[in-house]
């Protein structure tokens, strides 16, 4: 078996499969990337037993078959080869020789025999999204999924798809993460995909991907994402997800709109204040076109004013610090809305505009 390839191409390509190389696995093949030759191209494939990742480059090859890589020898010969082409001989006995200009390199490979084959994913059930847009909805959902294994569907994100609206959610029991888009799919579906899953797909996801869609197929128990042809296969995670509408408050008391950069500014300093041995909620007090923020801890301590456009109720609550301050990191736009229904229900983070993104978070009880 042969193949000549761009170099450029393969490792990139390495690069993608490489994320679901199992780094331990009972079965030695999955520690590897298996590789299959066929005419005009490669396929190279990587599994973990809950995610797989495959892809292909084109090549000029001779002969077929397949066969397990080294996924860091693979990489790193690759990447360290002097030109842009590399030649790629593969004998009976299963080992690579490589060689690019006058550099020439080998080393084994093993059988594919004990490779799985990837779950297969039948295309009737799927529908389509813009990258961008399916990268924006990871990642501003992602960082409130749970990270507790006790109840793994919550370890996962919610894909809530319904009368042509396209819904993201992620819940770990002290915040949660709602992320709503405009759909075309007819279809109504409702699967919970992992978090690593998804942090992979918008890894793979490019800066100049406005125009270009990625394809979702899925069954009752895997997903499957396409991406630049690259293909991310995911089992599904089993069992009920928190009914998220009923979480979403009916009105507020108290609505602020603030400019998001000072409000966070004002969390990265109150962060300095707080560690493992040291922790303290925020106060928050919102009344007088102002919103008062202090902390206090063994450190030291820190008052802030931060102006704002306040209707309704005054209110003082107290919340967690890492948990408010990451969900500003995911909110877009300069201002953001935040709503109160008194100083023990949930905070709710908006859009100016729109309900695109609801962020919820619960509060923490103030000491008198």
């Amino acid at each position: 078996m042969k193949f000549i390839c761009n170099k450029t191409e393969l490792s990139e390509a390495i690069s993608n499969v490489s994320r679901a190389v199992s780094p331990k696995s009972t079965i030695p093949a999955l520690e590897g990337i298996k590789v299959k030759i066929s005419e005009g191209e490669i396929e190279l494939t990587s599994y973990n037993l809950e995610m797989g990742i495959r892809t292909t480059i084109s090549a000029e090859t001779e002969g077929s078959g397949e066969f397990v890589v080294s996924a860091r020898l693979f990489s790193e010969f690759t990447r360290r080869m002097p030109n842009d082409t590399i030649s790629f001989d593969i004998d009976d006995n299963l080992v690579i020789n490589i060689s690019c200009s006058s550099t020439e390199c080998s080393f084994s490979a093993m059988s594919a025999s004990e490779y799985p084959e990837l779950p297969k994913v039948d295309s009737a059930r799927s529908f389509s999204v813009k990258q961008s847009i399916l990268r924006s909805m990871i990642n501003q959902t992602s960082y409130a999924a749970s990270m507790n294994e006790s109840k793994p569907v919550l370890t996962g994100e919610l894909f809530d798809i319904e009368g042509g609206s396209f819904t993201m959610v992620a819940i770990d029991g002290f915040r949660l993460a709602i992320r709503n888009e405009l759909t075309d799919c007819s279809e109504n579906y409702h699967f919970v995909v992992p978090k690593k899953a998804l942090l992979e797909v918008s890894t793979l996801i490019k800066d100049d991907s406005d125009d270009k869609i990625c394809t979702v197929c899925t069954n009752d128990r895997h997903i499957i994402f396409e991406v630049n042809n690259v293909f991310v296969i995911s089992r599904l995670l089993e069992g009920a997800f928190h009914n998220y509408k009923l979480s979403i408050p009916a009105s507020c008391k108290t609505e602020v709109i603030v400019n998001k950069k000072d409000f966070s500014t004002c969390l990265e300093r109150c962060s300095l204040l707080i560690d493992d041995k040291n922790k303290s909620p925020i106060r928050c007090e919102v009344s007088n076109g102002v919103m008062k923020i202090n902390c206090r801890t063994g450190i030291g301590k820190i008052n802030d004013v931060i102006p704002a456009d306040i209707s309704g109720e005054t209110v003082t609550i107290g919340f967690n610090n890492k948990l408010l301050l990451e969900a500003l990191r995911a909110a877009e736009g300069d201002k953001i809305r935040i709503r109160f229904n008194g100083s023990m229900k949930v905070i709710e983070i908006l859009p100016l505009e729109g309900e695109s993104y609801i962020f919820l978070i619960m509060p923490i009880q103030l000491k008198n």
